[in-house]
């Protein structure tokens, strides 16, 4: 499955809006695509059933029963819950060509994904996703 084209975000708030939501912390990772440091977000090594949303605009991006531990310091998922929820763009900053996730309902950053790194999971894919760009909401909640 494709993930969802680029057209303009189904949420839309202002720059200040954003400031006035979101901490510091989230504003620059979902806002400005800033990464926070390896090992430090609340959810890299939780293993809690539920729905992992955008912290942003509350859409549903991940499930955990596509997390799995990649030990690279971030949550990693092998697929969206849904092909529409997430937007992959060319990233061409940093010096390296990656591939950027953004949530598709409002475009705020969510982190990168690759391919062809060897885990053993059904799409050979790594969603590397910032902490801080998600909310966990656990199963039966």
């Amino acid at each position: 499955m494709e993930p969802a084209a680029e057209t303009s975000p189904r949420v839309q708030k202002s720059d200040e809006e954003w400031r006035r939501q979101l901490s510091p912390e989230e504003y620059a990772v979902l806002r400005q695509a800033a990464t926070e440091r390896p090992f430090t977000g609340e959810y890299t090594d939780t293993k809690t059933e539920g729905v992992y949303e955008c912290r942003a605009c509350g859409a549903e991006l991940f499930r955990s029963d596509t997390k799995f531990e990649s030990h690279c310091g971030w949550p990693s998922f092998y697929d969206p819950a849904d092909s529409d929820a997430v937007i992959l763009r060319q990233d061409r900053s940093m010096g390296m060509v990656r591939t950027e996730v953004l949530c598709a309902a409002c475009h705020s950053h969510l982190g990168h994904v690759f391919e062809g790194e060897g885990y053993p999971t059904p799409t050979d894919q790594r969603y590397c996703i910032n902490s801080v760009a998600l909310r966990l909401t656990p199963a039966g909640s």
